[in-house]
């Protein structure tokens, strides 16, 4: 463990010397370059020698850079070539044919073209993206202009004539450039170097109206390098030479690129991974640099509506999660205009990503997932997917590919495993020793409360607070189950006296036991957290257990005598007997105050033990009617006859959504800083996921087996890698299934009108989509029965 400890400390400190430290300063320098761009710029003559390149870095670039397979582009997780790998190879084939006709890189790159475009046009025929339609009938002509002998299996030649018609029909139709204030993707003019030469303009007098400051063309290297061939524009050949010396081979595909976007994307990318808490600093940082940024933030004429809707989206979230206090409407400036929230509607396919994949984000909220076993996932995904498809490649930054950023989060991952398996280890053993997991009544949840606790960040490194968390979750539990199902009422009520007095001689059998638990881990918590505070802080935890165990001797006694309370007679108890404050608070700094009183419970607090009452009493409702339990679900029913039971559940499932906003804003308002600390604010809300994880789909936590696969990945099973797939045509199309495409558009509905501060980006990304604009090749789905045009 020593050993496993040391190399993660070394890993986080190179991650620091090799991301973070450079990020400051040098944000351009994770930009992964673009084949396709890089061999425009190599395509262009030197002004002096017409035989030679200008930028020979350029094609030295190519020549080094082709892949395995003989392409040129980028490769999704399992290493498989995407779609842009047809522009990019002949592109960068067209590069070479133009200086070195005879080098062997071109053989490789045409059988490329010959054995894999029917594969990758099949698997993405249906969803062809705009840029690609615009840039590959371009290659093609370009290349066979010099001469180079493309091979097309015969079965694709209708199709490629079918794109050559959609890429007519958009040069026809579309504008030059358009309104840039709803731009879902970048302008006709923006893919110059695509025009064919029947296709006339003033090349001179529209070029110059506009290129930028810094002498580019909607900044892309491939239009601004067709530009200054066509135009011999000097501020062109500036941006050019001035893009050379800051990528001195491979250019990126657009320049110059938003440093605060970058910066984002890795705290982002961390804090998905699960590395925050080794980078706090640097995380804090950067966000303050970003907020600071975002004060005299002036849009950018270049940046398409899409891209502005993602960044400002995941910089609202991630800044008020962090403690800035930021105004939605600068950043969710879309939310209160009809007009573009319509626009999104018609045009959403530009817009909408799924962080992992779209079904578990809209089934499984953010509220209801615990942290552990979302970074398990997005380790195991290898999420570097790319944040948006540009003209002919996709935009990466190599920060968020960094393999020793990879190497760490399995290392920290499996690390704490090995603490968490010991730690349980230890649980279990405590539950023994006090008889709490042989009483023979009841749910044994030792694990399940371990494993709740275990999965959320809050508590990354404090062994002690999990113990003590877990350990009142499990008293909490068996306690519970005695007033409900085994003690007698006579046993209830001196159980429930013993407690009041905190004395318990006399007891005997159960109630014993549960006694003697509840003492010794009030002495223990004093003992191992505040000694010197013991006379301040037992009364505290000790009014805490009272409150419990009153309220369940209250709801034994409404259910043996078939009393029915008010629903906020009901709702008053009930949200003492689930417990949640007694578990949540003494796990915060504030408790320890010896100004504060556990009995003056803050808003916060009294939202927290709301939400799990109601969240545990929408999936319990129907259990609870045969043991003779009251709920609110039923309760409501009882008091409105007229309705059906459909209408209380929703009732309650509303009343359950507006507590949960409230929570969230206390959360991450600024608000009562001085009453409440931030970690105070965070343990309350990991409490309320845990309840939510419980309860947001059905009663997990009285399941034998629910929670096992996930008990077994967060503890258990060692991170796995995905392998690379052999490079075979999946069997079919992927797709959205109607019910799927409702939830999505409800859920962005729901984040486009919430008042949360987490309304935008919890659940998806707006952002422009390569799983939505094009066709991913690791689906495993039948391709047979796609249709090429006749």
């Amino acid at each position: 463990m020593e050993s496993s400890l040391l190399s993660i400390e070394s890993l986080v400190n190179q991650v620091k010397n090799e991301i973070f430290c450079k990020l400051h300063s040098h944000s351009d320098a994770f930009v992964s370059p673009s084949a396709y761009d890089t061999a425009w710029l190599a395509m262009i003559p030197h002004q002096n020698n017409h035989k030679i390149p200008m930028f020979s870095n350029c094609l030295n670039w190519i020549i080094q850079n082709q892949k395995e397979g003989g392409f040129w582009a980028e490769t999704n997780e399992e290493g498989i070539p995407t779609i842009d790998a047809l522009p990019s190879t002949l592109a960068c084939l067209i590069a070479l044919k133009m200086w070195d006709p005879a080098h062997p890189n071109i053989e490789s790159g045409l059988r490329f073209i010959e054995s894999k475009a029917e594969i990758l046009l099949k698997i993405n025929y249906q969803n062809l993206p705009r840029w690609f339609v615009l840039t590959f009938p371009a290659m093609v002509e370009l290349a066979e202009a010099h001469a180079l002998p493309l091979v097309f299996p015969h079965g694709l030649v209708t199709a490629i004539a079918h794109i050559f018609v959609r890429r007519q029909h958009i040069l026809e139709t579309e504008e030059l450039v358009g309104d840039e204030e709803r731009r879902c993707f970048p302008p006709l003019l923006s893919y110059l170097e695509t025009f064919p030469s029947t296709y006339h303009f003033d090349h001179k007098e529209t070029v110059k109206r506009y290129l930028s400051s810094e002498g580019s063309l909607f900044q892309s290297p491939a239009a601004t390098a067709q530009a200054f061939m066509s135009t011999q524009n000097m501020d062109c050949l500036k941006y050019l030479q001035s893009l050379l010396h800051k990528f001195p081979s491979g250019v990126p595909a657009i320049y110059p690129m938003d440093g605060d976007l970058i910066k984002l994307s890795l705290v982002d990318h961390v804090q998905r991974l699960g590395l925050a808490p080794h980078f706090h600093q640097d995380i804090e940082l950067l966000l303050a640099q970003i907020y600071r940024s975002q004060q005299n933030n002036k849009p950018n004429p270049n940046s398409s509506f899409p891209l502005k809707l993602f960044k400002d989206a995941m910089a609202f979230r991630l800044l008020r999660m962090h403690g800035h206090d930021v105004n939605p409407e600068s950043f969710c400036w879309f939310v209160n205009q009809p007009e573009t929230m319509e626009y999104m509607e018609q045009n959403s396919q530009h817009f909408i990503t799924a962080m992992y994949s779209i079904k578990y984000e809209v089934d499984v909220p953010w509220t209801a997932r615990l942290d552990r076993l979302y970074h398990r996932k997005w380790i195991e995904e290898n999420k570097s997917s790319p944040l948006w498809i540009g003209k002919a490649s996709f935009y990466r930054f190599s920060c968020l590919e960094n393999t020793k950023l990879r190497q760490l989060a399995v290392e920290n991952f499996e690390f704490m495993q090995s603490i968490y398996m010991r730690e349980l280890e230890e649980l279990k053993g405590w539950a023994k020793k006090w008889r709490l997991s042989e009483m023979g009544f009841g749910r044994e949840k030792t694990v399940y409360t371990y494993f709740a606790i275990a999965s959320c960040s809050l508590f990354p490194h404090n062994s002690v607070m999990r113990m003590i968390i877990a350990k009142a979750a499990i008293i909490v539990t068996v306690a519970d189950d005695f007033y409900d199902m085994e003690g007698s009422l006579p046993d209830l009520e001196i159980l429930t006296d013993a407690v009041q007095r905190w004395e318990g001689n006399g007891l005997g059998g159960h109630s014993k036991t549960i006694f003697e638990a509840v003492d010794e881990f009030v002495n223990d918590f004093v003992t191992i957290c505040e000694p010197q505070e013991g006379s301040t802080v037992v009364p505290k935890l000790q009014q805490l257990w009272r409150d419990c165990f009153m309220s369940w001797m209250v709801e034994r006694r409404w259910s043996l005598t078939g009393y029915t309370p008010c629903m906020d007679e009901y709702l008053e108890t009930g949200m003492l007997s689930i417990a949640a404050h007694t578990i949540a608070l003494p796990a915060t700094p504030n408790f320890f105050n010896p100004n504060a009183n556990p009995l003056q419970y803050q808003n916060i607090t009294k939202l927290l033990m709301a939400i799990a009452r109601l969240s545990n009493d929408m999936q319990s409702y129907q259990k609870e009617v045969v043991d003779g339990k009251m709920n609110m679900v039923m309760l409501h029913w009882q008091q409105n006859p007229e309705s059906g039971i459909e209408e209380s559940v929703a009732h309650v499932r509303e009343m359950l959504e507006l507590k949960k906003k409230e929570l969230v804003q206390l959360v991450f308002s600024d608000r009562f800083e001085q009453e409440m600390s931030k970690s105070c604010k965070q343990t309350h809300l990991y409490c309320m996921k845990v309840f939510e994880m419980f309860f947001n789909s059905a009663n997990l936590f009285d399941s034998e087996t629910a929670l096992m696969q996930d008990i077994n990945k967060s503890i258990y099973l060692p991170i796995t890698h995905r392998k690379p797939f052999p490079f075979t045509a999946p069997s079919a199309v992927p797709s959205l299934k109607n019910n799927d495409k409702s939830k999505v558009s409800a859920r962005v509905h729901t984040l486009c009108t919430s008042k949360s501060p987490l309304h935008t980006t919890n659940y998806i990304k707006l952002a422009p989509s390569p799983k939505l604009l094009h066709l991913p090749i690791r689906c495993n789905m039948r391709l047979t029965g796609i249709p090429l045009p006749l």
